[in-house]
């Protein structure tokens, strides 16, 4: 029996506004490149696919500054590789530069699908966590998007010194749930983060591909919207 669901954060409850596709968009225009925001959400996706795994494999923001351009760079990169335009080598960094500098003004809003969902989950008397890799602290984003009364605890790679896929962040979850882990449901966007790190500690992971990306993926559960989340129940 399921007491307990764990979600992720970035991509599964939360995106970034404005988003992404659109700073990306404006930048490649100052270049004369035209790709509407459609064109290279699917770049942007992949991409984060690689910063992530990159980053779980050995921290980002822990690496020389040059290593740290060259995860970066990725971003413009898979972007112009999807849409299948070819530029001078200069390109993609001075894009990167653009869009970081537009990257302050930033905020998070939530999917449409969540509170919905979050609502009839707790209306089934489940525990619900949200477990991210932010370091920074999450608590004042949380309760202005109106999550405060749906999360029962929130756990943070910087509260345990480790990021997903690692365990601690998962068993420390566990803890602040009271559950068993095959009493658990682990709910997030990222192949190896969330279903390769669940599944590791005994959790029942489900893949949440918004953007179907991973339609490959059938050792799990993949679902394109929170709401499905209710299917496998």
């Amino acid at each position: 029996m399921i007491k307990a669901i764990f979600l992720d954060w970035f991509n599964t409850l939360a995106r970034f506004e404005p988003p992404r596709e659109e700073l990306y968009s404006q930048a490649f225009r100052q270049f004369g490149i035209g790709l509407n925001p459609k064109e290279i959400i699917r770049g942007i996706l992949a991409a984060d696919r690689y910063y992530f795994e990159e980053n779980a494999t050995s921290p980002v923001d822990e690496r020389s500054p040059e290593e740290q351009s060259e995860v970066y760079i990725h971003y413009p990169k898979a972007i112009l590789a999807e849409a299948g335009v070819e530029v001078s080598q200069d390109v993609p960094l001075k894009v990167v530069k653009l869009v970081l500098q537009q990257f302050e003004g930033v905020t998070f809003t939530l999917f449409d699908d969540v509170l919905p969902t979050l609502k009839i989950l707790k209306e089934q008397s489940l525990i619900l966590g949200l477990l991210t890799n932010l370091t920074q602290d999450i608590a004042p984003i949380y309760h202005k998007l109106g999550l405060e009364s749906h999360l029962d605890f929130v756990v943070s790679s910087g509260d345990v010194g480790a990021d997903k896929p690692n365990p601690p962040i998962f068993l420390v979850a566990l803890q602040r749930a009271g559950v068993e882990a095959s009493e658990t449901v682990h709910v997030g966007d990222q192949y190896r983060l969330d279903v390769v790190g669940a599944r590791e500690v005994g959790i029942s992971p489900i893949l949440i591909d918004r953007y179907d990306l991973y339609p490959d993926v059938t050792d799990c559960p993949r679902i394109n919207t929170l709401s499905q989340i209710t299917e496998y129940l």
